[in-house]
């Protein structure tokens, strides 16, 4: 409302779409991660990246090969839905970490240029103005960007947790048999969940699928949307260690699943903004999923046309090198350590009458529910007064990626977020 009025009686403002109409950039994490950089000088807990004494993870396949590239890995343009080999190579790799892929039946992973694009692209290919898609609460928020804004599409945000430790599989399954009245749900599952850094135990995710399972057997046409981007990340044995998508893609004919993963966190090459879509489905053979795929690639090619040719060929070398994978599991023991420091430090702050953490067991996050208390004006004094940064999500929650922070400064920054939370009451 505040863009469209600036823009009213302008020929900008006579001319803009629809779309155009509903866009806007949010005060969300990337706006508050851009003040957190001017004034987080304690430390800066905003953005999903990995840092360590203030430098990124990163490993030796990406920094040795950026000036080995040969003229065609950089400049020439890649195919629309990716280099081949890169493909067959991620699809590999899907298998590999996911042993329940029935036999492999699942689409060719396409490149499309990062996890958000490829979110972007499977909202245009399923989602119509006034559908509904199902989210966790709280949720990424960009999903509101692209499924409400971009899409026109109803938001059903459901609570994915309660005062217990860990899912709320209740209130979610209620949600998803409401929907099912429709005769289609559409649902999108983020564990490592980003804010909570949260994964189903192998319980919980056996119950997602039942429950999934269930209504399709009933008669309701379902899409569950992958979303991956911090898989691998997990800190506790007892967590369901595949993507909920190898299990999905080959339940039930009514079911499609659309895994949506990259090497953007698994790698820790974040700014290579290179991301895979996969399909599964139990009811797809090899020529569906060609012609989805083709559709697909319209969307890629009606909007950035291809993806970066270096990112790929880049990606290819790191996942390649026999280096990667010791050098991920150094980084991964990183931040557990620092993960086990915050569930101590919290475990030591029982029944905390303003800040509750929501469980938490993996990826790159942890969050408080604010209680009497709200989350933006908490984020504001932590960095306005202390020099730590957050991001509040809406203003019950307060995400802390403890992905940047060094382990040796956690207690301190930890005391400061409740000491602050106390003040404010």
């Amino acid at each position: 409302m505040e863009l469209n009025s600036t823009l009213e009686n302008t020929v900008t403002g006579r001319l803009l779409s629809c779309m155009g109409r509903r866009l806007y950039f949010p005060n969300g994490i990337i706006a508050q991660s851009a003040e957190a950089k001017i004034s987080a000088h304690v430390a800066n807990a905003t953005i999903g990246m990995a840092f360590n004494r203030d430098k990124p993870l990163t490993l030796s396949a990406v920094t040795e090969n950026m000036s080995t590239f040969k003229p065609d890995e950089v400049v020439v343009y890649a195919p629309t839905a990716g280099i081949e080999q890169v493909r067959n190579i991620w699809k590999a790799s899907i298998i590999e970490k996911n042993p329940s892929v029935e036999g492999g039946r699942i689409s060719l992973p396409a490149v499309v240029p990062g996890i958000t694009a490829g979110i972007s692209y499977t909202a245009d290919l399923f989602l119509d103005e006034g559908q509904s898609v199902i989210v966790s609460e709280p949720c990424w928020d960009n999903y509101n960007l692209i499924f409400s804004e971009r899409r026109g599409a109803e938001i059903l945000t459901t609570p994915f947790f309660n005062s217990g430790p860990g899912l709320n599989m209740a209130a979610i399954g209620r949600t998803v048999r409401n929907a099912a009245k429709s005769g289609a749900v559409r649902i999108i599952l983020n564990f490592p969940n980003n804010p909570s850094g949260y994964t189903p135990t192998k319980a919980e995710a056996e119950g997602l699928i039942s429950l999934i399972r269930e209504i399709a057997e009933e008669g309701a046409d379902v899409l569950v949307i992958c979303d991956d981007a911090y898989f691998g990340l997990y800190y506790e044995d007892d967590i369901y260690q595949e993507s909920l998508f190898s299990r999905l893609s080959s339940l039930h004919e009514r079911i499609l699943a659309v895994k949506i993963d990259g090497p953007t966190k698994e790698e820790f090459v974040w700014g290579l903004r290179t991301a895979f879509l996969t399909f599964g489905s139990r009811g797809m053979e090899d020529r569906h999923y060609a012609a989805l795929t083709k559709k697909l690639m319209g969307a890629i090619r009606s909007s950035v046309s291809c993806s970066n040719t270096s990112a790929q060929y880049l990606t290819i070398k790191t996942l390649t090198d026999k280096r990667t994978d010791p050098e991920k599991a150094k980084y991964r023991e990183l931040l557990k350590e620092r993960y086990l420091a915050i569930k101590q430090f919290v475990k030591n702050m029982p029944n905390h009458p303003i800040l509750s953490p929501l469980p938490f067991n993996s990826g790159y996050f942890m969050s408080f529910k604010c209680n009497g208390i709200n989350s933006e004006i908490l984020r504001q004094e932590l960095l306005s007064k202390h020099g730590i940064g957050t991001i509040s999500l809406g203003e019950h929650f307060l995400r802390v990626a403890y992905s940047s922070v060094d382990k040796e400064k956690i207690p301190l920054m930890y005391r400061i977020i409740y000491n602050t939370a106390e003040s404010l009451r």
